[in-house]
């Protein structure tokens, strides 16, 4: 789906297919050391045993399945191996693909909470002489606050990995992301890797990737540019894309440098070179051309074959953009098997819809593959939009041909992988592969769904099942884009509130538990640009909603006590903090102001409010009060480095739990079986030096260690909560490996 404001293809706020991909979690030892706790307010008590350190206890992860759900940035064949090939995605790290069990397997969840910025891959190589061994460049932004990039070489096809560090930084989530591939095994030399980055220019690595230095290269690179686009082999020869604006493309000589390739397309239709894909057979390098790197801002592109051989240049564009119907090039892929024949893709083409174009005569002449195409995709029903019907494609960068099938083809889009066999059937290709990012987590203490989740890009879905992909899609009526709200009412579960981005109204309520929704009768007019939390009290009479701009700008919280037809201001709500309700107390709602550090207690079902507990921590807009369900006045505050606290007198004095070094995210489940019956506290944070998922069935006194060093998926701070109804099981949020839940074994 196109971005909506606030997605997760944005700078990653504060960071900064089926259950068959199950591993069971075992005992591992420390694997990271947090950044140095602030120190607790000196008006916080601290309750619990003070360092203790936590225990571990075996689990069982899986991946809830939706399919798909984001940006597929590259998609690589092993030339020599039948049905090996590997993904790669902006956020959700990469996977294998094995064409005997049909199925994606991760290869990156051992990736924990410092390597956050590691879970967007730039680039992926394999060797074609060595099947075994596979490379990636790791880094999802070049901004200033994001860490530097790293390349994980395997010899077992990802299974294990070794690691170099860079001293760069690499942009897999940034402008350019679907360009490449970046990353290449020298055709001369399997122990030469070569690797483009976007500010620091051509990178070489004699020894298969342990270390890395620069390399003479006839471009110079800037710090706002995109650098090498693309590298790619015809025969001996590397050829290397360069995207800073004027097309060029370069290749190696024999005396081992980099020369310009000469008569090179020019003009705005071949701006920058996307991807480039080699016809061995008829010795012919086919380059797609946009003005810009995309995915998105594209509205010229062009083809071009480079004939290897004679060094002539063919302009084989299919299409020309123009007037109405702007768009560029994107993906390119050529068949071994049958020389001539070459796929490419249009991308950003918002009118007519994106496309691939198919040629069998090395370009002479072209056929749309969509306008014949049967689009199946009822094993991910979310892709039919609410109702609107699936799309062939838009943001298609990501294009493979299988070698040993030519007519297995598949491409990456905003959402999904498609593929065919037939090249006229196409459906999903993205079983194990999931990417969403998850804003909210609700687990129902009653009905037909353990799961109802809020998600950048693709709305919200009830989970009837975790094992299948969401049967109704897309929580429709209205659909949105960004979920930015979810919640039930406790003492009414069937009543359900959720809010988000959306074209057909910003709000919506169910009466049957999130299966059916209606709009809002009523929204206040802050609510088209400034979507933000909303919370139902405890019995569903009040809806408190929460708005702050996708800049950060804060708007004052309205109320509704008519099931959303009227709106109105409460002044003494501090402005952009989240609201919660007391989950056993109708009249009880608190708000946390993150800037002064003080909660806010409403006792009058959110018609006022006036200040609580003062001294807390300040400043960061992520921490984030849990409300105990069952119990009145019985708070949690999530107060990231700073700690965790706790309140059981509605917020009026909080005292700090002692043991938990960070606590960024915090839910409740099912009660212990032989316990206290106070509910099992989940949270992810920092217990001893370890960060990692935990849970605790004695109210924080202790807490058990849950996930392991194989299941960290990087950063997991946005969302987590228990199963009410099944003791110990847990849900979590991923910003781009979707929503994993655990079992004990």
């Amino acid at each position: 789906m196109c971005p909506t404001p606030l997605s997760r293809r944005s700078v990653l706020a504060g960071g900064a297919a089926t259950a068959a991909l199950a591993a069971v979690s075992g005992p591992a030892p420390a694997h990271a050391v947090p950044t140095s706790p602030g120190a607790a307010p000196a008006t916080a008590p601290t309750t619990g045993t003070a360092g203790a350190a936590a225990g571990r206890a075996p689990y069982r992860w899986r991946t809830a399945v939706i399919g798909g759900t984001g940006f597929v940035t590259g998609v690589l064949f092993h030339p020599r191996v039948r049905g090996l090939a590997y993904a790669r995605t902006d956020i959700g790290g990469a996977y294998r693909w094995d064409d005997r069990t049909a199925r994606w397997t991760p290869l990156t969840d051992h990736l924990g909470w410092d390597d956050w910025n590691l879970l967007g891959v730039e680039a992926m190589a394999v060797d074609p002489a060595h099947p075994d061994r596979l490379y990636l460049a790791l880094g999802t932004y070049t901004q200033p606050w994001s860490g530097n990039g790293a390349v994980l070489r395997s010899d077992d096809r990802g299974a294990t990995w070794a690691r170099t560090d860079l001293d760069v930084k690499l942009g897999a989530n940034e402008d350019g992301r679907g360009t490449g591939e970046r990353l290449l095994v020298d055709p001369r030399d399997p122990a030469t890797l070569w690797l483009g980055t976007r500010h620091d220019g051509l990178l070489v690595s004699r020894d298969r990737g342990a270390t890395w230095s620069a390399a003479p290269f006839p471009a110079t690179p800037s710090a706002t540019g995109q650098g090498v686009t693309l590298l790619v082999a015809a025969g001996r020869t590397v050829y290397a894309g360069w995207g800073d604006g004027d097309g060029a493309l370069y290749r190696t000589t024999a005396g081992g440098g980099w020369e310009a390739v000469p008569g090179r397309p020019g003009g705005p239709s071949a701006r920058v070179p996307v991807r480039a894909a080699y016809d061995a057979g008829a010795r012919a390098l086919y380059v797609t051309y946009a003005d810009a790197p995309g995915p998105n801002g594209q509205a010229d592109g062009s083809v071009h074959r480079f004939d290897t051989a004679s060094g002539t240049w063919t302009d084989v564009t299919p299409v020309r953009p123009g007037p109405g119907d702007t768009f560029g090039y994107g993906g390119a892929a050529t068949d071994p098997r049958r020389p001539g024949t070459v796929v490419v893709s249009t991308n950003n083409r918002w009118g007519q819809v994106d496309t691939l174009f198919r040629s069998t005569d090395g370009g002479a002449t072209w056929t749309s593959l969509k306008d014949s195409a049967v689009l199946d995709v009822t094993e991910t029903p979310f892709l039919e939009w609410g109702g609107q019907g699936p799309k062939f494609g838009w943001w298609i960068q990501a294009l493979a041909l299988d070698p040993f099938d030519s007519r297995h083809i598949v491409f990456g889009t905003g959402a999904t992988l498609y593929g065919t066999r037939d090249l006229r059937r196409w459906a999903p290709e993205v079983r194990g592969l999931e990417e969403s990012s998850v804003r909210q987590l609700v687990s129902p203490p009653r009905g037909r769904a353990h799961l109802l989740s809020g998600l950048g890009d693709i709305g919200v879905m009830y989970h009837e099942r975790l094992t299948a992909s969401p049967s109704r899609g897309m929580a429709a009526n209205p659909v949105f884009g960004t979920a930015t709200g979810l919640s039930l009412a406790p003492l009414r579960p069937e009543y359900v509130v959720r809010a988000g981005w959306g074209d057909g109204g910003n709000g919506a309520y169910s009466t049957d538990g999130g299966r059916t929704w209606a709009p809002f009768a009523g929204q206040p007019a802050v609510a088209a640009t400034a979507p933000g939390p909303i919370a139902a009290g405890a019995d569903g009479r009040v809806l408190l909603w929460s708005f702050t701009h996708w800049d950060g700008t804060r708007h004052p919280t309205h109320r509704s006590t008519d099931g959303g037809a009227h709106w109105a201001e409460v002044a003494t709500f501090p402005k952009g903090a989240v609201p919660v309700a007391d989950p056993a107390d109708p009249r009880r709602f608190y708000a946390y102001d993150t800037a002064a550090g003080t909660v806010y207690v409403s006792t009058d079902g959110g018609a006022t409010f006036t200040a609580g507990a003062t001294g807390l921590p300040a400043g960061d807009v992520q921490y984030r009060i849990a409300a105990a369900p069952g119990r009145r006045g019985d708070l949690w505050l999530s107060a990231k480095e700073h700690g965790l606290f706790r309140s059981t007198d509605g917020g009026r004095a909080f005292t700090r739990v002692a043991g938990c070094r960070a606590s960024y995210a915090l839910g409740f489940g099912k009660a212990a079986p032989r316990g206290d019956g106070y509910p099992a506290v989940f949270q992810t944070g920092t217990v001893g030096d370890v960060t990692g998922v935990y849970r605790s069935d004695d109210a924080g006194h202790g807490w058990v260690r849950i996930n392991d060093d194989a299941h960290q998926w990087g950063w997991t701070g946005e969302v987590v909560t228990g199963d009410p109804r099944v003791h110990g099981r847990v849900y979590l949020g991923t910003n781009g490996r979707g929503v994993q839940y655990g079992d004990p074994v």
